[in-house]
């Protein structure tokens, strides 16, 4: 349980990978029912080239103005969660951020028992785990050591409210049809193949890729049934496969959300926790 937590919170938080393909090769996996125009920057033509570039930055720019801007942010989240062994399991994690300040997340295993309480900050991650009565602190280097990749407080954030990650201004390509528009980035780290829609560029699915075609790793997160509250639109429903030696698929349904609440924090550790 406690390995799948961690997985869990990486799952959430932007465990990524990767697993290197050609521009060609991925967007043969765009929608064959969506009639598409791909583009590849740059072209021969000056003009189609130059009108390419003007698309490109126009969606660019829209998705990042896209990014939810918020205070705080409160979530109930029904967890399912499927590992390399074909077994489902599920349960119910309260979230709760301030932003650029603290993750604030409650595991709530079966019958309602309470399992481990995690805050992760800037620069440190505690967690208590109420099952073995034990307290980690770490640093945040802790999770980036966890995925392999150096991963921000920021990063974190941004994947559980769903705004994009590693989206680079690097748009080497894209895709447009009927009812999306996608855009290939290609990073230091990672190419990513972010889909969104016509009209509102609603993230629709993100495909992480390595640059380095070494590792074995592939992350792939679709999002959907989005709701809006409080001016925020806002995808209450995320599917997340991720696969290396083995494979986890996480399904995600916000239940319960809401923005810029008054919250509190408790992390309250017992005196009579171990501490690792």
């Amino acid at each position: 349980m406690k390995y799948i937590f961690w997985l869990l919170i990486v799952g959430m938080v932007g465990a990524t990978a990767i697993s290197c393909r050609s521009t060609k090769k991925i967007q043969v996996a765009i929608n064959k029912k969506d009639t598409a125009q791909v583009i590849t920057v740059p072209e021969n033509t000056a003009n189609k080239a130059i009108d390419s570039i003007a698309f490109i930055k126009t969606v660019y720019s829209a998705i990042e103005s896209n990014r939810i801007d918020f205070k705080t942010f409160n979530a109930k989240v029904k967890v399912n969660f499927e590992g390399s062994d074909g077994k489902n399991s599920d349960f119910n994690a309260f979230i709760r951020i301030r932003k650029d300040s603290v993750i604030w997340v409650s595991i709530i295993a079966a019958l309602g028992i309470s399992a481990f309480n995690v805050m992760i900050t800037p620069d440190s991650v505690k967690m208590i785990d109420k099952i073995d009565k034990v307290v980690k602190l770490r640093s945040v280097e802790y999770l980036q050591d966890l995925v392999g990749i150096p991963i921000t407080f920021k990063d974190l954030q941004d994947i559980i409210v769903g705004n994009p990650v590693y989206l680079d201004s690097n748009i080497v390509s894209y895709v447009k049809g009927d009812r999306t528009v996608s855009l290939l980035s290609i990073g230091n780290l990672f190419k990513h193949f972010l889909t969104v829609e016509n009209g509102n560029y609603s993230i629709q699915h993100s495909k992480l890729d390595d640059v380095d075609d070494t590792r074995a790793r592939t992350c792939d997160i679709t999002y959907g049934s989005y709701e809006n509250a409080d001016n925020i639109h806002f995808s209450t429903y995320r599917k997340i496969a991720i696969s290396e030696k083995a494979k986890l698929d996480i399904e995600l349904q916000f239940k319960q959300f809401d923005f810029n609440a008054a919250l509190s924090f408790p992390f309250n550790i017992p005196k009579n926790y171990k501490r690792q």
